[in-house]
């Protein structure tokens, strides 16, 4: 699948230089000690527990910039269903390096492999309509890259990356500045004297926010924990106007009916802080006498 346009080569080195060097510091001193340099071997990641395969391209990237001589065998690719057992590469080179990258390959892929799997499920109910899965902001500092990545693989779509890239006027933003119809206007104004073309969500609570925020001229507008009922009024009240994303206590359960009311997202911060890693592993293949 084609990369996500946040997943540049700038923000890709950064993370990966800084989460080996959280790892290694002055070396890794068990490996130093006990493994010849000039030692060349072979590793297999063996998928442990059946699921959506992510991590992959981000695995061969971290091997290639911390040794360029690793060489990586690919059998599974970002995306793929893989079962209990499955091979997803082998990596060949250096005995040094591949032990010196293993955990940071590992973490990776068994975070992202857990997000892109529950993300699959839960956008497979979504089938048939018209209502597409969002991320949230709700992710792992630092980690943000690898999660929301997961999520596209997965089949989600990514809401905003960050603070910088949508204007998202939330419940404290409005109770803070007064009114919607004040904050959505100091937006605008902002975006024109700053020369930058963001959209901008207003978060609602009641039917009289929304109707406030349509006013206004919000390019989206969330549905902040309403009932299904008030979801439905909100969408026939919207009726087309503007996009909206409901939000707020969403479960696996609720995304059919969710769907149901009309709503254009769903947005789901469970699919980042509640997934479940996967079980993977990187074993060495012993050579035969």
């Amino acid at each position: 699948m084609q990369r996500p346009s946040y997943i540049t080569e700038e923000n890709l080195n950064f993370f990966i230089k800084t989460a080996l060097e959280e790892d290694l510091q002055d070396g890794d001193h068990s490996t130093l000690s006990t493994i010849p340099n000039n030692l060349q071997q072979s590793a297999q990641c063996i998928i442990k527990q059946d699921c959506i395969l992510a991590g992959v391209e981000l695995a061969q990237i971290i091997f290639q910039i911390f040794d360029s001589t690793l060489r990586v065998e690919l059998l599974k690719k970002d995306g793929d269903s893989a079962k209990k057992g499955d091979i997803a590469f082998i990596v060949h080179g250096s005995a040094r390096s591949i032990l010196q990258t293993e955990r940071l390959v590992l973490n990776c892929m068994q975070r992202m492999s857990g997000i892109a799997t529950l993300t699959h499920d839960w956008d497979a109910r979504l089938v048939g309509t018209k209502t597409k899965l969002l991320d949230t902001r709700k992710t792992t500092p630092n980690f943000r890259l690898c999660e929301k990545w997961a999520v596209a693989i997965g089949g989600g779509t990514n809401h905003r990356f960050g603070l910088y890239d949508m204007i998202m006027l939330k419940d404290n933003h409005i109770d803070f500045n007064g009114s919607i119809s004040k904050a959505v206007a100091m937006a605008r104004n902002y975006l024109e004297e700053q020369k930058k073309n963001l959209l901008i969500e207003v978060e609602t609570r009641n039917l009289d926010e929304v109707k406030e925020a349509l006013e206004a001229g919000a390019d989206r507008i969330m549905l902040d924990n309403m009932s299904l009922e008030q979801m439905r009024q909100a969408v026939t009240l919207i009726g087309g106007k503007t996009q909206t994303e409901a939000s707020g206590g969403i479960t696996r359960a609720m995304l059919k009916d969710v769907a149901a009311t009309g709503v254009d997202y769903i947005s789901a911060g469970a699919l980042t802080h509640s997934a479940q890693n996967i079980d993977i592993s990187l074993k060495a293949i012993k050579a035969k006498l």
